[in-house]
């Protein structure tokens, strides 16, 4: 037997806030009923992991331990889009044979974002 990857979830301070910016940043619809306390991103196919997003009250204090990694075709102009919906960028890393940039969310939640076509 083995697990299988249901959700993506995040903890954050206002969920429809965050999952707003991950929806542009995905390019998938919000789900029904979004609020501070809870939303979503509604699946474009059947089994696509679900994104959840959690309002919780205490702050990010730390660097997140486990965090999402993303591909565009164009890394630069990605990064200038995800900006400019509210993301920051931190700096660029080049290790282990990949090229990657951190971000960080509109909340402080990092997330990697590398060249769509680095093997």
């Amino acid at each position: 037997m083995t697990v299988t990857l249901a959700n993506i979830t995040f903890d954050c301070h206002d969920a429809e806030r965050v999952a707003r910016f991950w929806s542009a940043a995905l390019d998938r619809p919000l789900a029904e009923g979004a609020s501070a306390g809870f939303a979503s991103l509604a699946p474009r196919i059947d089994g696509e992991q679900q994104w959840l997003f959690l309002g919780v009250p205490e702050g990010k204090s730390v660097k997140n331990r486990v965090h999402v990694d993303v591909t565009a075709p164009d890394r630069r102009a990605e990064i200038a889009r995800l900006v400019e919906l509210g993301a920051e960028e931190v700096g660029d890393k080049d290790e282990w044979g990949f090229s990657w940039t951190v971000m960080r969310d509109p909340e402080g939640n990092e997330f990697c974002l590398a060249q769509a076509d680095q093997h």
